[in-house]
Formats: C-alpha cells, structure tokens, sequence
C-alpha cells in the first residue's frame, strides 16, 4: 500500500509499504477520504512538537472515513464493505495515536474493533466527502456543548476554519437562535454565509456595531453592550478573550476550543460580579460522534461547501500547502483511489 510517512519539517515522502495483516480478532480498513487538520499543517509547517504527536518515520493523518476491507475470523460485528468512522481515540487500541492513526496510509489495521467504540458505521445518506470531516465536527459540536446552549440564545463564533463553521452549525442544531460567525477571511465568511450565518469580517466592519444590530443589546458591568450569551474561540487570537473579558455581558460564556498556549491574566473579581463563565474544550466524546451523524444526515446545511480543494495522496505536501492558505482555502481533502 501507498502511506505517507512524516520525516519532520516540510518533508513527507509517499512510500510502498506491507499491507496491514489483519489478525484473527483485527479488522483493515480502506480509507475513501481524508481531510488535512490544522495540526497536520502545524507540524509540516513547523516540525515535531507543534501539533498533534507525531512521530518522524510515522504515519499520520486521523480525519478520515473508510470502509471494511478484511475482517478476522473471530469478528462477528462488521463485514467487509461497510462503510466506516474510525474514531481516533481508540481506533489503534492507543490514545497517544490519535492524531496518527494513518489517515493518510490507504489501508489501516484496527486492532480488536468495538462498534461506538474505535468504528462507527456511516449512514448511506451521507456522502462519503462530508463524511471524511466527521472527526473536525466533532471537535466543534464537542465546543458547541460544552457552552451550555440554551434554546433562543445567541452566540459569536471566533474563527472560520472548519471547526469554527462545525460550531456554529452545532450550536444552531441546539438550539441556538442567532449565530454569528467572524474572520479575517471573506473567502472562508463567503462559504459561511452561503450556509446561512451572519457573518462579521473583522477587516472591514466594526464588530461591536455589527454585533448589537443583529444580536441586540444587554448590559455588561460597563454599560450597554452586545447581547451575546455565547462567545465561543475557534481561532486563538488574544483579543478575542480580551473583548470578552472587557464587552461580554452579564452571565456570558467564553468557550476556548482553539490551540492556544498564551498565559492570560485574570480579573477575578470582575468575574466575579459579572458572574461570566470561562470554559475549555477540547477533543471530543462519543455523544459528539451521535450528534454529528446526525447533523449530516439532515442535510439542514450544505457541508460539503467547506470542501474547497480535493487531491490525490501523491499531492498531499501541495493539499498541506492549501490547506494553511486562509484566503483561497477552507477544508482541504484526500481522495484515495
């Protein structure tokens, strides 16, 4: 089989490898498509130690659906050509290979495979080109949950990247009544508003004034301000907590699901008095993976609009290199033959 193997800053180099044998209690996967994560950019970009761990000599990739193509015979609970999710946590049987379960390798051994567990099956209604961006949304429906979203609140998303949009999307499938979404990029705010988002190009418009016209206004211990109860990071800039700290109003909740290793200080009796939330995310649970099939399955968005680019495994450094090219790419996939 064809793999790609990581062998450290901008270098990766597409190799014959031995076909997975699949044991007696072992399934292999075929992987249809995957998509490029962040991380993948962050540690071809910037060597070992800047995303996911990723070993040099390894494989990596971990965004991807697949489908059955041997099963050992003391399997009873999957049959060859069934179409699956390999969840990354679990799915090599090693919670440190979650980011490098070998998304980018046509062929993948899963060792003792659970249904829900390390393989969820994919529903026939979902295409297999959105289904390969099932792990992302689950990171940002996870994000999405983790606000406590109420029926008829409004959030703001910070950050038009697929988990920023998954999100957004995720916090509607709540409940949420109004959503926004703002970036630097009007490529990527383009897309959004194709799927239904108001959106706030933080080049170009004032965010305060564009927020309180379409999200109303509240009180903040400051005075009036934008009526936001959610504001959820999904791009890691310092300002976005700065304004949340300094705009958001009474009982707000801040939501940090982007990678962001920044020191912050904090105003503890300001939180205090506004009695406002902070609140991590990161990763995600199995409830996330029932919520996001879900989600696909409606067909209430069009996902598949976040799939701008699409490459053969041969062109994965090219599909890297779109992939961090925020103003002519959002989701960047690999077709696998």
């Amino acid at each position: 089989m064809k793999a790609a193997i990581y062998l450290g800053k901008e270098n990766i180099e597409i190799r014959e490898m031995p076909m997975p044998v699949c044991g007696d209690n072992d399934v292999v996967i075929k992987n249809l498509y995957s998509s490029i994560c962040g991380t993948d950019v962050a540690v071809y970009r910037h060597g070992p130690g800047t995303g996911h761990k990723i070993d040099i000599g390894g494989e990596f990739g971990h965004e991807t659906v697949s489908c059955i193509a041997a099963v050992g015979k003391n399997v009873s609970d999957f049959k060859v050509g069934e179409r699956v999710y390999p969840y990354p946590l679990f799915a090599k049987g090693d919670t440190k290979r979650a980011g490098t379960i070998g998304g980018f390798s046509e062929y993948i051994l899963i060792p003792e495979p659970k249904r829900n567990y390390s393989l969820y099956s994919v529903d026939d209604s979902i295409p297999d080109r959105i289904a390969c961006l099932i792990e992302p949304f689950t990171v940002g429906c996870r994000a999405a949950r983790r606000s406590n979203p109420k029926q008829n609140e409004k959030a703001v998303v910070f950050g038009c990247g697929t988990i920023g949009i998954a999100a957004a999307i995720a916090l509607k499938y709540f409940g949420v009544e109004k959503v926004m979404i703002c970036d630097y990029s009007a490529f990527r705010l383009n897309i959004a508003e194709q799927l239904g988002f108001e959106i706030c190009n933080m080049e170009t418009d004032d965010f305060t004034t564009k927020a309180k016209a379409y999200l109303g206004e509240a009180y903040s211990l400051k005075g009036r301000t934008a009526d936001i109860d959610i504001m959820l990071d999904a791009a890691g800039a310092e300002s976005v907590f700065s304004n949340f700290m300094e705009f958001g109003k009474i009982e707000s909740r801040f939501i940090s699901v982007a990678v962001n290793k920044a020191i912050r200080e904090l105003d503890m009796l300001h939180l205090t008095y506004s009695q406002k939330s902070i609140i991590g995310s990161g990763g995600y649970m199995p409830e996330d993976v029932s919520d996001v099939l879900n989600i696909m399955k409606s067909g209430r968005w069009d996902i598949e609009k976040l799939i701008t680019h699409e490459y053969p495994l041969s062109q994965l450094e090219a599909a890297i290199c779109k992939s961090s090219d925020v103003n002519e790419a959002l989701n960047v996939t690999i077709k696998f033959d």
